[in-house]
Formats: C-alpha cells, structure tokens, sequence
C-alpha cells in the first residue's frame, strides 16, 4: 500500500498549510454568496422605487378624450431622479406602437409581459447601462380607433450610479468583516493548534531527557486520546526492545554456562595427550577429545540458532509446507536407514501455501525428526505428518507433526520438554537439551505454539507445532 510523503515533518505546518488556503476558499465563496445578496438586495430595494414611479405613470393614463393622455407627476418623478442620482426615462404606449408617449426606444423585457405583472431588467440606452421597470395592462377602452381596448406598457428607466455605490459600498463592508474574521479565525487556528501540540512537545522531551539504558514504559497520562496509539506502539516496542535485551542477557549466559566446561575438559584432554607417550593411549583420549569436539560444534550452532530464533527478524514469504517436509525427509532418510529406523511422510496430495520463515521451519522439522531417530532407537517408527485443521475457536491452524513409538519420557517430564537445557532421566543419548527449545520458539515467532503429547499407545512422543494460517496470522508474523 502506498503511503503519503508529507514535504514538510512539522504537523503544524502541515495544518496551517491545510487548514489556511481552506479558510481562504471558504471567504472566497462566502464573499461570492455575499456579493450576489448585495445585488439581489440593492435590486429589490431601488426595484421598487422603480416600480413606484411605473405605478404612478399609469396611475396617470386617461383615455377620456377617445386617445391616449398621460397626466405626468412631475414632482414625483424629480423625487425619484434625485433618489436614483442618475437619469430617469419614461415610455407609454399602446403595444402595438400606434400611441407611443416619452422616450422612444427604451429596452425591449427579454421576455414577453404578462399583464399586470412587472418585469425588471438590465438594458442599454444610448450608450448608457439603465435599468428598465416594464408594466402591462389592458386600457378601459379603446383608442386610436381600434374597435377592443389595447394593452398598454409602461416602462421606466434609470442610470445605475445610485444602485451600483450602494452595491460597492455594501460590498466594501462585507469584504472588510470577512477579512477581519479570517484574521481573528487564523489567529485562534494558530493558538488551538499550539495548545494541541503542547502534550506532544512534553512527550517528546520526556522520551529526549530518558537514559539510552532507561526502558520503562511511557505514561500515558495527560496524553490527547488521539495520540494515546502512539505512545502504546512506543510501549510496545520498547516491551519488545527489553524482551531482545533480556534474550541477549540469556544467551550470553547460557553459552558461558554450557561452553566453559566441555571447553575446560577439552584444554585438559589435550594437555593430558602431549604428556602422554604412549600412542595407544594417546590415540583415545585424541578421539575422546573429537568426540567433545564435535558436541561442543553441535551445542554451539543450537545455541546459535537458538538465538537468531529469539532476536533475528523472521525471513517471511510465502511457500508450501508440503514441499518443506517433503525436503526434510529426504535430509534425514540416508540417515534413518543407517540406524534401521523407519521414516515415514504422511502429506496431503495438495499443497498448503504458507507466509512465514522457510529456513527457520527447515530447522525446526530437522530438530524434532533428529530427536525422534537419536533417542527412538533401532526399530522405531517415525512419521512426519503436514495437514491443516480448524482448531475449537474457529481459526484455520497448520500442523506439522512428529510422531515416533520409541522409548519416550515419563508423564511428569513432558510439560518441561521446551525448557533450555532440560533433557529427560531416561535419555542416554549424548545432547544439549537445545532442540525442543529451538523447536518452542520458531513455533512462537510464528504465532503458533509446540504441543507435546505421548506416542501412539502410550509409547514415544508425539510432538506438533501448531501454526495459524491467514491474513491476520501474517500479520501477526510480520509485526510480532
């Protein structure tokens, strides 16, 4: 999945970058809703001073002598020319033009006038921008001749100087309210998010003041709700962190406990060979110095491989654990053979994808098969089993199982077999008691655990490793 890239680390200036053009957007847009009200509302106010003087023309008609006659109210319209700081033009006529009185050739309405509905539009009269009120109505009687009464229209216009200053100025004011509350918005943006950061500042400074040795968990008191995942994933890296610097601490001690004494008998065999002169004898204490020689190599690469177990990042991808334990049983069958021991492969026919360590299961498998053949014994049967099966809380599980009839432990010594160095009273087998533990933990670092149980009818072991498969298994791989 693609994560985003911020240019700037700084969340408060990712926030004022984010949050400031958006206010700026948001003034732009109610500067807009703003400036068509003005219009709408100086439109409405001077439209019916418009509408007052087209009411007072026709008010005025008279038709009394068999023609059209407008009695004009003078005093009115110098009222209104004063009132709209600009020219007035006046027009009555029949709508068929025969009568027409005032100023001809005013603005046509852009659509047709319903009668006694009033119509305002925008127009241009001799190079002027004029609004136009335009009024229809049907005359008492006929003039002109005609033999029905005619509609007449009125209409009156006026130069814009009025309307449009009383736009600018209301506009003017409107943009000087908005610029003032996105000054006092930015100014509570910037102290809001100061406050916000103030607990992260103290984190930090709390994390910055720790001694690189210091690995207590944060506390996460006082901390923001959105912040408090952040501190609990520090916490638990640190868990984890103390968890690899304990399995260190543990290793070293475990090497220098199971290192320094075959290493002493080994300085002391050799030591006791170059005095002796006797080759008979010098040649078996050469062999028992081989013979420690190559457990010590063997404990050394468990402990080894104990300990990239315990702290190494796990190598994940995705392969067949069929093919795994197919590849294993061809590892140890020249090795079965030799001590006549029956090796078998109990598998399915199709394979059983898997997202985890390859290498690290391989050993794993090696060890538990090693153990089975070393201490089952000549005669012993021992089966290595892959299957996949839904465990009681409903979750899909992949079990890779040992299953040998050998001599195996006592009921009392089974719930220690995992334990570092632990090797049951009944073993005589030369070993480190390594192999179980190794076992338990690539078990766990995949999620899963070791189950140890007796061999069929009482007789041997019966050791699984039992790993979740899915989605959510993988992740818990990947992210322990």
């Amino acid at each position: 999945m693609m994560r985003l890239k911020w240019p700037l680390v700084s969340i408060r200036r990712v926030l004022l970058l984010l949050l400031i053009p958006g206010m700026v957007l948001v003034a732009a847009a109610e500067f807009w809703v703003s400036w068509k009200t003005v219009n709408d509302a100086a439109d409405a106010a001077y439209d019916r001073s418009l509408l007052g003087a087209v009411k007072s023309i026709d008010s005025s008609i008279s038709t009394a002598s068999g023609g059209l006659g407008v009695e004009l109210p003078y005093r009115m319209l110098e009222f209104f020319e004063l009132t709209a700081q600009g020219q007035v033009f006046y027009r009555v006529a029949t709508e068929d033009g025969l009568v027409e009185i005032g100023s001809p050739g005013l603005p046509e309405p852009p659509t047709p006038l319903a009668t006694g509905r009033p119509q305002f539009y925008n127009g241009e009269y001799h190079g002027q921008p004029v609004r136009v009120g335009s009024y229809a109505r049907v005359l008492n009687e006929a003039v002109a001749g005609q033999l029905v009464p005619q509609r007449v229209v009125v209409q009156v216009a006026e130069t814009l100087e009025a309307r449009q200053e009383f736009q600018r100025g209301l506009l003017l004011r409107t943009l000087v309210r908005d610029v003032v509350l996105m000054v006092l918005a930015t100014g509570l943006l910037v102290v809001a998010i100061a406050l916000a950061m103030k607990p992260l500042t103290r984190f930090r400074q709390e994390v910055e003041a720790r001694a690189a040795d210091d690995l207590t968990p944060m506390s996460p008191e006082g901390v923001p709700a959105e912040v408090l995942p952040v501190v609990q994933a520090i916490n638990h890296h640190v868990a984890r962190a103390q968890e690899q610097a304990e399995l260190r601490r543990q290793f070293v001690d475990d090497a220098s406990h199971q290192l320094r004494t075959p290493l002493t008998v080994l300085s002391t065999q050799v030591a006791y060979a170059l005095r002796e002169d006797d080759a008979v004898e010098q040649h078996r204490v050469l062999e028992s110095i081989r013979t420690q020689l190559d457990q010590t190599i063997i404990q050394t690469n468990q402990l080894l491989a104990l300990a990239r177990a315990d702290g190494a990042a796990l190598d994940s991808r995705e392969f067949d654990l069929v093919w795994l334990a197919e590849t294993v049983v061809r590892q140890w069958w020249t090795t079965a053979r030799d001590q006549s021991i029956d090796l078998g492969l109990d598998v399915s026919t199709q394979p059983l994808n898997f997202w985890g360590d390859a290498d690290l299961l391989r050993e794993a498998l090696s060890n538990l098969i090693h153990n089975a053949i070393r201490h089952g014994g000549a005669g012993c049967h021992v089966t290595l089993s892959v299957f996949e099966r839904v465990n009681p809380a409903g979750d899909c599980v992949a079990t890779l199982r040992v299953v040998d009839n050998g001599q195996g432990l006592v009921t009392a010594e089974l719930a220690r077999l995992g334990e570092r160095f632990f090797r049951g009273s009944g073993t005589s087998a030369p070993g480190s008691g390594l192999g179980l533990s190794f076992v338990q933990t690539v078990a766990q670092r995949h999620g899963g655990q070791m189950r140890v149980v007796p061999g069929p009818e009482g007789r041997g072991l019966d050791v699984a490793m039992e790993l979740p498969v899915g989605r959510h298994a993988r992740q818990l791989r990947d992210n322990p």
